[in-house]
């Protein structure tokens, strides 16, 4: 069997062996208080401070369509879709290459997309919200929601989503990898998917490192549940999603993927050729990376992220602690990373990757859509992308985020 890196598949859990299964319900009408009212006018202001509606100019528009269309034949992309914004300056909204390779169907920029770990920004703001309702403290361990954990009494809630919680990624398990691979429109439950990491002692000390372990977010998201009495989907909705009016954005039960939507390719197989990876089940990245969205959406959610419109400032104060990762350029927060000033996250699911972050310096807004997730020469396409990008337009923020080794 081809072997697959953690990093790749994405979602790193652990098991809960003794976890109790949330009661759920569907999320009551009325669940938005009235502070978060007041922050959703503020996220209506957002659509009132466009960038002017013409381009970069000729020049620079030119150097970006030669740059990207050199990044995308390079790398093999077969669909690109970028979306620039700079306040003063102008936008840049480009759509490249195909949707479908058997059809040569064109990409376009109005379409869905899965958008993978950039769901942890989702989950998170979630998370933040609670703290913000003061149901539940960063700084509590994580053994106060959910049973079972390894060290679960000094892992908190900050650590898990700082990425500092030690616990083992469960995509390294071989088993995991081939019980997916195997049968990609499996459905996993959360507890199952934590069953393949439990397997394995933690890697280190809770707060001592950092590693990039999904497993994290799958905790949360059952803490967000536990905690709530709701599903995470329906939490999602009404306390993130309807307050930032993003009416393109959806947390999917199964496979279901609305259109119009470009074909993804990947070659995270058991044999490793390519395959055509749209209609996989996403049920195994849930509440870290299982989400959809549009251009426009993220276009809004990229600023609402990094300015914290949904939440109370000291609680986004504590998001924007980012921590040193270990990888030069790269630091990263609670459900975020900071790379050469840019905030937000980038998105990795077999057949798509995505970027979306944001530069307060500038205030300006870059969101990236691809229907690929294979490598090139050990890199992300989606990395290479960006960082030809804002060589040119930010050459003072170059994005530049690293990928952990395998």
């Amino acid at each position: 069997m081809r072997r697959v890196s953690s990093r790749r598949l994405f979602t790193a859990v652990l098991l809960v062996a003794s976890v109790l299964a949330p009661t759920t319900t569907a999320m009551p009408a009325g669940a938005v208080d009235a502070a978060r009212v007041g922050r959703t006018a503020a996220v209506d202001r957002y659509d009132k401070d466009d960038c002017p509606p013409d381009g970069l100019g000729p020049e620079l528009t030119a150097r970006l369509d030669e740059a990207i269309e050199d990044v995308r034949r390079q790398t093999g992309i077969p669909g690109l879709v970028v979306g620039l914004w700079m306040p003063g300056k102008g936008n840049y909204v480009r759509a490249t290459g195909v949707a479908d390779t058997a059809t040569r169907r064109p990409m376009t920029s109005d379409q869905f997309i899965r958008i993978g770990s950039e769901t942890k920004t989702f989950t998170v703001t979630a998370l933040l919200e609670l703290v913000d309702d003061r149901r539940i403290r960063l700084d509590d361990p994580i053994s106060a929601y959910i049973q079972g954990v390894p060290n679960g009494d000094r892992i908190t809630l900050r650590h898990l989503a700082e990425m500092r919680s030690g616990l083992f990624p469960y995509s390294a398990d071989p088993d995991f990898v081939r019980d997916l691979l195997s049968d990609p429109s499996r459905s996993f439950t959360p507890q199952q998917l934590l069953a393949y990491g439990y397997k394995h002692p933690n890697t280190f000390e809770p707060g001592q490192e950092f590693q990039y372990s999904n497993s994290n977010l799958i905790l949360l998201g059952l803490v967000i549940e536990r905690v709530s009495g709701h599903r995470l989907a329906d939490f999602i909705d009404e306390r993130v999603l309807r307050p930032a009016r993003l009416h393109h954005t959806l947390f999917p039960e199964g496979n279901e993927f609305p259109e119009p939507h470009p074909r993804g390719y990947t070659d995270q197989t058991l044999n490793g050729e390519v395959a055509d990876s749209t209609d996989w089940n996403p049920s195994w990245a849930w509440a870290a990376g299982a989400m959809i969205s549009d251009l426009h959406d993220l276009r809004r959610w990229a600023r609402i992220v990094a300015t914290g419109t949904l939440l109370r400032p000291e609680t986004q104060a504590e998001r924007l602690k980012t921590l040193p990762t270990g990888y030069p350029g790269t630091s990263y927060g609670l459900g975020i990373f900071e790379s050469g000033g840019w905030i937000g996250h980038n998105g990795s699911i077999p057949g798509y990757e995505s970027v979306t972050v944001y530069l307060p310096s500038q205030k300006a807004t870059l969101v990236l859509m691809l229907n690929t997730d294979i490598m090139y020469e050990g890199l992300e396409p989606s990395s290479l992308v960006a960082r030809a990008i804002t060589e040119i337009v930010t050459p003072n923020n170059v994005y530049d985020r690293p990928v952990p080794p395998r």
